[in-house]
């Protein structure tokens, strides 16, 4: 199996996880998750999201979460951005990067975003070019890459289309996101192998959710066909306000676990981030179910 020696994980919790829980997480109490996900050797935070409050209510402080964390020099704070009025919000809180969103498969689409795919394009267009005129970088988020609540499987060339129009607008990255998590490896084999007929592995990057227990083996399908960047959550948080069902990200220290056992270097301290996990779980107050959580609540940790 030829492996890279290096890889980034990339930290989706205060955003990803935190937008599915019911009870809305202080912002005093998410600015010390951060402050501690900072600590861990990270590079890159995904602090929050400018999406209209009434939306994603859990999130609606974000602003005020990235004008009050504890800045680390060479961790990028991201967070996600709907509209160019989102945009404008994030840019003055200081946000590092800019991340946008869009679906797949129109079912997704139309209840996430209340638009179609075609009405949706001009719209990040604009957050986009606005985003680089800013001076930020943008990554773009592709949900339901492999099937969706609504719309049932997906084609790897409608993600390549979406991907495409993605790129040409000036996105640097996307990050493809198996949303119900219903792929396994050989769903990401063809996924990967059509979008690698056109892009360049290091402009993409894996989104797993672990709801039948399969995140993990598509990770290293990912890894054996050149993608270095993977997303995850703290404690396994996580879902889809618009996708019935679907479980929590893959967990950062269930991943960080893989990637050490196989030699592959991340400069994130495990430890940490079980410790920062356990700081996020104490707060909402139910038990996190990662598999690295489990150990070390077995072996007598808190």
């Amino acid at each position: 199996m030829k492996l890279p020696e290096k890889v980034t994980v990339k930290e989706v919790g205060p955003r990803d996880g935190l937008q599915n829980e019911k009870a809305v997480v202080a912002t005093a109490e998410k600015v010390a998750w951060v402050n501690a996900l900072s600590d861990t050797g990270l590079t890159y935070i995904e602090a929050g999201s400018f999406v209209r409050p009434e939306w994603i209510p859990q999130l609606a402080d974000t602003g005020a979460v990235l004008e009050k964390i504890r800045r680390k020099p060479g961790v990028t704070y991201a967070a996600l951005v709907p509209n160019v009025r989102g945009l404008e919000r994030a840019l003055n809180a200081g946000v590092d990067e800019v991340s946008v969103f869009m679906s797949a498969s129109e079912g997704h689409n139309l209840r996430n975003i209340n638009k179609t795919i075609a009405e949706t394009y001009p719209v990040l267009e604009k957050v986009v070019k606005e985003a680089k005129n800013a001076g930020k970088s943008v990554r773009g988020y592709i949900s339901t890459v492999i099937a969706c609540p609504y719309d049932g499987p997906v084609s790897p060339k409608q993600v390549k289309e979406v991907a495409g129009r993605l790129f040409a607008m000036g996105v640097d990255e996307i990050s493809l996101g198996d949303t119900i998590g219903a792929g396994v490896p050989t769903d990401v084999e063809r996924l990967l192998g059509e979008l690698l007929k056109d892009f360049h592995a290091r402009q993409l990057a894996m989104h797993f959710h672990d709801t039948r227990g399969t995140a993990l083996a598509n990770v290293v399908k990912s890894l054996e066909m050149g993608i270095t960047v993977f997303d995850s959550a703290a404690g396994g948080l996580g879902g889809c306000p618009y996708a019935k069902g679907a479980a929590g990200n893959v967990a950062t220290e269930d991943l960080l676990y893989l990637f050490a056992q196989m030699g592959i270097e991340t400069g994130v301290d495990l430890g940490r981030i079980i410790q920062a996990a356990q700081q996020i779980e104490k707060t909402i107050g139910r038990p996190l179910a990662s598999h690295q959580m489990e150990i070390y609540r077995m072996a007598g940790g808190a």
